[in-house]
């Protein structure tokens, strides 16, 4: 919304604007290893209030932005800030505050708050632009951003984590511990076939909500209907948290994702069909809502799950650099296939087949898991 506006008032190219995306994006990938590995170690309170009042600072820069380089460079910060107040760093504060296993709770309600987030913004975003124009919307959304800066100087107590301790020599103790589990985790296929997995993944969703709206108008149905299909993902992603909250609090994540990731392969392949039904189309929307939506804390807890119990911001750091990656790429992939035949049908089929690989992979990666916590098990009760 802002991009379309800057682009109607200074003239850029949509590949200018979104080249300045991309560029944060990628960015933000690099940078994830380090903040995770800075929240495992307990600031996950400096980093995450700091990188947000640095945020509140950058879109005031931004408002007064006149210049293409300005613009990129203010991109490259924001990208790289976005590496410490997204999902994944909340997510590893809250994962050292009651300890990765016991964090599914507060999770899916960090998630389903968050699925409201396209709810209320955008239609508040669309009321400043209206009324106050682009640059002046950035100042409220910097001053949201300042209010989370000070939200978390004062919510995170890093004094009241489960794996707290004052004492030098242990945390000294546990950055070595956390050091060999990353070593260890990066010798092992589970991994890997987990960063296959989630990687894949982020391309395929990234992907389809750039694309989403193109894709539907190429099914010669009306933009009201276009409008009222997306709208259904929102809703629907809520939905799916809430049940997986009321109905399946204790439901293993790698259970919770097996089913998941076999789901992805048949949903997408009923928009390779010629129908035009919308109820057709707005059940596959709202499937896909529901699955996304879930799917976000699945691939939140599979670290602690499959990997480890210990150094879940380091490593969910790393599987979060080609992850940030894929989300930047994917759409740019996508629109260069589309050029192929000028039809979506080939990414629907490329998202087809990427979905059935996410699903070989993460079904892989549980198997091989779970043989090695067997042969754990028994080494540890025939020494």
């Amino acid at each position: 919304m802002v991009a379309l506006a800057m682009q109607q008032e200074l003239g850029w190219s949509k590949s200018d604007l979104y080249g300045a995306l991309t560029l944060g994006l990628l960015i933000s990938a690099v940078l994830t290893f380090p903040v995770g590995v800075a929240i495992d170690r307990g600031y996950g309170r400096s980093v995450m209030s700091a990188a947000s009042g640095a945020t509140a600072l950058l879109m005031v820069f931004w408002s007064y932005a006149h210049s293409l380089t300005a613009f990129y460079i203010l991109a490259a910060g924001i990208g790289a800030l976005q590496a410490a107040i997204l999902y994944e760093p909340a997510f590893a504060v809250l994962a050292r505050r009651v300890g990765p296993l016991n964090s599914r709770a507060g999770i899916t309600s960090i998630t389903l708050w968050g699925g409201f987030a396209s709810t209320v913004f955008i239609p508040f975003e669309q009321f400043l632009l209206d009324g106050w124009g682009w640059r002046a919307s950035l100042w409220a959304l910097a001053a949201v951003n300042l209010a989370c800066a000070f939200g978390y100087l004062y919510f995170v107590r890093p004094q009241l984590d489960v794996v707290h301790t004052s004492q030098a020599s242990a945390k000294a103790a546990n950055n070595a511990r956390d050091k060999t589990i990353v070593h260890e985790a990066l010798r092992g296929p589970v991994f890997w076939l987990l960063l296959i997995a989630l990687t894949i993944y982020a391309a395929m969703m990234s992907t389809f909500t750039f694309h989403m709206y193109p894709l539907l108008q190429e099914k010669d149905i009306t933009t009201n209907e276009v409008v009222q299909i997306i709208a259904i993902i929102g809703p629907s992603q809520v939905l799916g948290r809430l049940l997986v909250s009321r109905f399946a609090p204790s439901l293993s994540m790698r259970v919770l994702g097996s089913v998941l990731v076999g789901t992805f392969p048949f949903v997408f392949s009923l928009l390779l069909t010629d129908s035009e039904s919308f109820w057709l189309l707005a059940s596959v929307f709202g499937v896909y809502g529901l699955t996304n939506g879930v799917f976000t804390i699945v691939r939140s807890q599979v670290v602690p799950e499959m990997l480890s119990q210990h150094a879940y911001g380091a490593l969910n750091g790393l599987l979060t650099i080609p992850v940030t990656i894929a989300r930047a790429v994917g759409p740019v992939v996508a629109a260069w296939l589309w050029t192929i035949d000028q039809s979506y049908h080939i990414v629907i089929e490329a998202i087809v087949w990427s979905s059935l690989l996410l699903a070989i992979s993460f079904w892989t990666a549980d198997r091989v898991s779970r043989a090695r916590a067997r042969l754990t098990s028994r080494t540890s009760d025939n020494p």
